[in-house]
């Protein structure tokens, strides 16, 4: 189990958390992460895990974990809503735009739906309890409070959920439909694209053929699945800037979307027994 945060969610982003080689904390802040951080050791605006203030005196062993809000990067602001479908006092279930990530990764902090929701609806301990990639859009689902986080991310852990995606593509397959797809995927750091290697599958996809479109049904939930499992039947999704290959998109290029929509969550809720259905309002077109 995480530890308890010794600082607030402060403007919908909760604080950065830094797992410390040891000694003078003022000194490997420096040497880390530059004057910056060193600045926030000096203005007291760091915190050890037990809520204490860091200050220049301060030595912590090995492994010991302090708190620091981060500073935010200048971001594009993505122009689209987030409608949320349903709320209640466990969960908040949203119809995710294209082109706005699920939590702060990267370059990506505050123009995410995360802490857009967080500010939006004053829910500091809103949490995803799943994750579309940035570019996928559709039903995505967060959880209220810290006390029934666990039990909703578990849910999706073990693949308690039925997850229906719609998919577009330009291009012509040889295939017959419907097909199950089966392959080893992994995604290094570092790497923009996962790759597909040999081995024991560890991703699983039925791909079939609906009006207009393809239905995609994942029973494994491995990062870019969809996407790789497309491009490796010929069938690449309109709109990718990954698959088969990379294509340069400047930052704020809103005019192609990705066409993959999450259009379909169905579970069975842990903490009431109800069967829950949440379907995205959007559309490929």
């Amino acid at each position: 189990m995480r530890p308890r945060v010794p600082l607030p969610v402060r403007d919908g982003l909760g604080p950065a958390r830094v797992r410390l080689r040891g000694g003078s904390v003022l000194v490997e802040l420096a040497d880390r992460f530059g004057d910056e951080a060193a600045a926030k050791v000096l203005n007291g605006e760091v915190v050890a895990a037990d809520g204490s203030v860091v200050t220049a005196a301060t030595v912590l062993q090995p492994h010991s974990l302090v708190y620091l809000y981060r500073d935010l990067p200048d971001e594009v602001t993505v122009p689209f809503d987030i409608p949320v479908l349903h709320r209640d006092d466990d969960i908040v279930v949203v119809d995710k735009p294209h082109f706005l990530a699920t939590m702060p990764r990267g370059s990506h902090v505050a123009q995410t739906a995360l802490v857009r929701l967080r500010r939006d609806l004053e829910l500091p301990e809103l949490s995803p309890a799943h994750r579309l990639d940035r570019l996928t859009a559709g039903v995505l689902m967060f959880t209220t409070r810290r006390e029934v986080r666990g039990a909703y991310q578990t849910m999706f852990a073990r693949g308690a959920v039925s997850k229906l995606y719609l998919a577009q593509s330009s291009c012509d397959s040889d295939h017959e439909f419907p097909v199950t797809v089966r392959s080893r995927i992994i995604k290094r750091r570092g790497s923009l694209q996962a790759t597909e290697e040999p081995g024991a599958p560890n991703a699983e996809t039925l791909i079939e053929v609906g009006p207009g479109c393809y239905r995609l049904t994942p029973r494994t939930g491995r990062t870019h699945q969809l996407r790789v499992h497309m491009a490796s039947l010929g069938v690449p999704i309109t709109g990718d800037p990954l698959y088969p290959r990379i294509v340069d998109v400047e930052a704020g290029d809103f005019s192609t979307p990705l066409r993959l929509l999450a259009h379909t969550l169905e579970f069975v809720d842990p903490l009431s027994g109800v069967r829950r259905r949440f379907t995205s309002n959007r559309t490929l077109s």
